[in-house]
């Protein structure tokens, strides 16, 4: 923490703490969110100015009960922050809107630095983890974003009981849909609830992990034990 602080970047929650889905990974609460705060976005910027960040991460739990996702909420954010702290750099990680291109586009019409979208899991386990997600569609959102001039970003754990082979399929399917900013974690357990760890990774994989990433064409890689989606987010733009 201290060392985001200290590059000047953060990360904000929006639109409240509990979420529509339940992923067997995810120690988010679940259940009916409550209303959208209608002065958050005030919140958001004053806390951006006084924290004097240079480089914010916007976020969200999925909010498949509102209309759009959020996504003009997302989009009302980047374009309050453009216009009253100019130099600060913006990336939203968003979720997957259902996969909805007009949500998608409100948020790409604002303009952000960088979109990031999680896939989080390989393709053999989403459905089992994620099973209120769709691997394809994640993908066609992050294929969606590559279409326009914004950055596209993503990322995923290990550790859930995938294998090599798995791994190197979904940097396949993510080079294919043209992303070319990546973040690779280590999966911890939450609790004794949630999906026990299957396997712990040396660093030296997530090294060769790192490395072959960049051989299939993503330009920024972020990959260790502890490296999280916002891990250095400044330095992929």
């Amino acid at each position: 923490m201290a060392e985001c602080f200290a590059s000047g970047t953060a990360t904000f929650l929006i639109m409240g703490n509990i979420c529509t889905r339940d992923c067997l990974y995810c120690n988010v609460e679940h259940g009916k969110p409550t209303a959208v705060d209608k002065n958050e976005i005030n919140h958001l910027t004053d806390a951006v100015k006084k924290m004097k960040l240079e480089y914010v991460v916007i976020t969200s739990v999925t909010r498949d009960d509102l209309p759009d996702g959020g996504a003009q909420v997302f989009a009302d954010c980047v374009i309050r922050l453009r216009e009253e702290i100019p130099a600060c750099k913006v990336e939203v990680l968003i979720p997957d809107f259902q996969g909805n291109p007009a949500s998608l586009k409100k948020v790409l019409q604002a303009k952000p630095d960088v979109i990031n979208h999680n896939m989080e899991v390989v393709k053999s386990m989403f459905s089992k983890l994620r099973a209120q997600g769709n691997y394809d569609v994640s993908l066609k959102v992050l294929k969606n974003i590559n279409s326009s001039s914004v950055i596209s970003k993503s990322g995923f754990m290990v550790g859930f009981g995938e294998n090599r082979e798995n791994i190197l399929r979904l940097l396949d399917d993510l080079a294919s849909a043209s992303c070319t900013r990546l973040t690779i974690g280590q999966y911890q357990q939450p609790t004794l609830k949630h999906w026990p760890v299957a396997k712990y990774y040396h660093p030296d994989e997530f090294a060769e992990f790192k490395e072959i990433a960049y051989q299939k064409g993503f330009q920024y890689v972020e990959a260790g034990p502890l490296v999280r989606s916002s891990y250095h987010a400044a330095r992929a733009r």
